[in-house]
């Protein structure tokens, strides 16, 4: 019985190692409870950076606080919110891990911050963004959307809610400047 404790250390450090390589590419749900919004963000790499845009979201939104007046009626559905992210290697509690640095664009306020994310584990995700300077920061935890099994029922989006426009694939043709 005194192996236990071993066998269970052994297993959190290989479990962290193998979220160090993996990337957090695909469909992430996000609550936000500030801002009441509630939608689905899918990342992808595009050329070496993590990309993120708004895939689904429970009502329809506009980007009504963007600092460019010519923006400001654009929907957020197709939207990118996270921006750049490249990888950089950490250590958490000794152990190497993987997390990516970038922007994240709030759409609710038209700040654009600096920010990281990392995988918690394979189905969680901490988004932690900062104002200029790092002086004030906060934090979000997104969970991966997972494709509903046979006889499952998935997220109960009502009927209303916009469908997701961004496919598999698309996000990295929705970044300005890439053909």
């Amino acid at each position: 019985m005194r192996l236990s404790p071993l066998v269970f250390c052994i297993v959190i450090l290989s479990q962290a190692s193998s979220l160090a390589a993996e990337a957090p590419i695909g469909e992430w749900l996000v609550v936000d409870f500030y801002s009441s919004w509630f939608g689905k963000v899918r990342i992808e790499n595009c050329g070496g950076a993590l990309w993120g845009v708004v895939s689904r979201e429970l009502i329809p939104g506009q980007d009504s606080q963007n600092p460019d007046p010519a923006l400001r009626r654009r929907p957020t559905l197709g939207m990118p919110i996270l921006l750049d992210m490249e990888e950089k290697e950490s250590a958490i509690w000794g152990e190497k891990t993987a997390r990516w640095e970038g922007h994240f664009y709030n759409f609710r306020n038209g700040k654009t911050y600096e920010a990281s994310i990392r995988l918690l584990r394979p189905d969680a995700m901490r988004l932690e963004r900062c104002e200029p300077g790092g002086l004030f920061c906060g934090r979000q935890d997104w969970k991966r959307v997972q494709a509903p099994s046979a006889g499952e029922k998935g997220t109960p989006w009502p009927k209303t809610a916009a469908p997701n426009v961004i496919a598999a694939g698309e996000v990295c043709s929705r970044i300005p400047g890439r053909v």
